[in-house]
């Protein structure tokens, strides 16, 4: 090819990447990817194969269908339920303060459930997708199917709101006495950074807090009573929902505090690892095009693949150790077993220590760095992006990172996480061991 030609073709390509790299919101479409069209890999395709081999049967219950089976066999516990009355979900006819939508999670599921709703709503965490959206008819079948959802969701959970990958979004917001938000007193994304007076506008909350105000169990009945909104006085340290709704109706009677901080934090840190990963396998997809086309080896390395990587994993970094996670000015507590039942399962390490044991006085949990380092879709992510996430964590926690955003962490901490994380995680690299 004549130079000339060869440079026109170079600058074309670097061009194109840099230009598909601008356009997120299209990017888990193309190569590798192909959102749409991919075959998923994830606990309901799974459960789904096993169906269709006539290896489980899923019961149907005649007051909440296929709901306590599907939790059962995805391992979902009960305890998880927390509330949600604000008209913002796919079933919103459905929704009501009166008759608020439940939400059950794991480590990699979500389910949602509306009283006399068509459907379950569940969105499964897939190592290379991201968040993938599926439906369960609610009318008993000798063959229940889960039927993928792609271009309604995504709407909404493949947006700006969820950093332009497939994944998940929790709104705080101010709803009236029929669930609409009232979007002119405003609206907030909730992740573990927001402060906890904004938080779970919309949701039933069932829990204790002490003299921390927050959202939760508000209906507005003024919107210009900007007072009464602000201090929420009979929405507070609430330990019973019946003088709201009757909860009797639910599979638990709770809302629960703990579990909703603990739901705020994995649904942004599991955006963040699939934006991780996903920009990760386009970045080395469009390095292996480039080196094709100027003749070197396919995993050549490349600069801008580089800092591409690093541009979504220190994002990553900072939040799976909890950098600017708002702190606690008193000891919160929730209703349900779901605190206790959350720590069991560890792993733990030789002093007994796991991260998923919580403080709830100053932080969410005792030991700040998050329990999804252990989860499936942290373990596939490709391995130039997780090579990179390792050597950030274990330069922070011994001291070798200089960067800002780590200064919670106490040396106390920082080693006690090393620790754990030696005893616990085995696929770390040798120098961890060192």
């Amino acid at each position: 090819m004549p130079m000339k030609n060869r440079l026109f073709t170079l600058s074309t390509l670097v061009l194109l990447a840099v230009a598909r790299f601008a356009q997120a919101d299209d990017d888990f479409e193309r190569a590798p990817i192909h959102y749409s069209k991919a075959k998923p890999d994830n606990a309901i395709a799974r459960l789904q194969a096993r169906l269709d081999a006539g290896k489980l049967q899923l019961s149907y219950d005649d007051r909440h269908g296929y709901l306590p089976a599907v939790l059962k066999a995805l391992q979902v516990p009960e305890a998880s339920q927390v509330l949600v009355f604000s008209k913002t979900s796919l079933q919103r006819t459905r929704i009501s303060p009166k008759s608020p939508r439940a939400l059950y999670f794991s480590d990699d599921m979500y389910i949602g459930y509306c009283q006399g709703g068509q459907v379950l709503e569940i969105n499964a965490v897939d190592a290379k997708l991201g968040a993938v959206f599926y439906t369960l008819d609610q009318e008993m079948t000798d063959r229940p199917k889960f039927a993928r959802q792609t271009d309604a969701c995504l709407l909404c959970h493949g947006s700006s709101q969820t950093r332009n990958v497939p994944g998940h979004v929790l709104r705080s917001v101010y709803p009236d006495r029929s669930g609409e938000p009232i979007f002119a007193l405003g609206t907030a994304r909730v992740d573990q950074t927001t402060a906890f007076d904004r938080r779970w506008g919309g949701w039933y909350v069932t829990g204790t807090h002490g003299k921390q105000r927050h959202l939760g169990n508000l209906i507005v009945q003024n919107r210009n009573d900007r007072e009464a909104i602000a201090s929420n006085a009979e929405g507070q340290n609430v330990k019973d929902l019946k003088g709201f709704f009757d909860p009797g109706a639910y599979l638990t009677p709770h809302s629960d505090l703990v579990a909703l901080m603990v739901l705020e934090h994995q649904a942004e840190a599991h955006n963040l690892i699939a934006r991780a990963s996903i920009q990760t396998r386009l970045a080395l997809h469009d390095q292996a095009t480039l080196n094709k086309e100027l003749g070197r080896e396919p995993d050549y390395p490349s600069e801008t693949a580089r800092r591409r990587i690093i541009s979504v994993a220190e994002p990553l970094v900072r939040y799976l150790l909890f950098s600017q996670e708002a702190k606690l000015t008193e000891k919160v507590a929730g209703t349900s077993t779901f605190a206790a039942d959350f720590a069991k399962p560890g792993p733990r390490d030789k002093k007994g220590r796991s991260l998923r044991e919580f403080d709830l006085e100053r932080r969410l949990f005792k030991y700040p760095c998050s329990y999804l380092i252990y989860s499936e879709a942290f373990d596939q992510m490709p391995t130039a992006l997780k090579d990179y996430v390792y050597q950030v964590v274990h330069d922070v926690l011994t001291d070798r990172h200089y960067g800002g955003g780590f200064g919670h962490l106490s040396a106390g901490y920082r080693q006690a996480i090393l620790e754990i994380l030696r005893d616990t995680k085995k696929d770390l690299p040798d120098y961890w061991r060192k």
